[in-house]
């Protein structure tokens, strides 16, 4: 598949979705601070891949893939600590956390083509 866009580029479109199941979950929760650190790294992931991509270099597309990839792993540990927290319900946390985890793999197949 030739990527023009990278609207094409399938991590991105699964963090995309993956920030709106976050930011659902955490709607009501007034701990600002955890909210707030969860929210951003999850959209680091998609901003990431994006900002990498347009920069137009294989080396600097890799270098932001490996950033995304690092908050993918923010992400499932802020979902295990949620949880622990009683933030995240069991279900919204199983989802979260398996998507971020084939985000993850996802990214890692991108670097490795790269």
């Amino acid at each position: 598949m030739k990527i023009d866009k990278f609207e094409d580029i399938l991590s991105w479109q699964k963090s995309k979705n993956l920030v709106v199941i976050v930011y659902k979950a955490l709607h009501g929760n007034k701990d600002f601070g955890f909210k707030d650190q969860m929210q951003r790294a999850v959209v680091s992931i998609s901003n990431n891949t994006a900002e990498g991509y347009e920069r137009r270099s294989n080396k600097e597309f890799k270098q932001f893939l490996y950033i995304a990839k690092g908050s993918c792993g923010e992400v499932r540990s802020m979902t295990q600590i949620g949880v622990e927290l009683g933030y995240l319900k069991e279900a919204e946390s199983r989802e979260i956390y398996s998507n971020s985890l084939e985000i993850s793999k996802l990214i890692s197949g991108l670097i490795k083509v790269l």
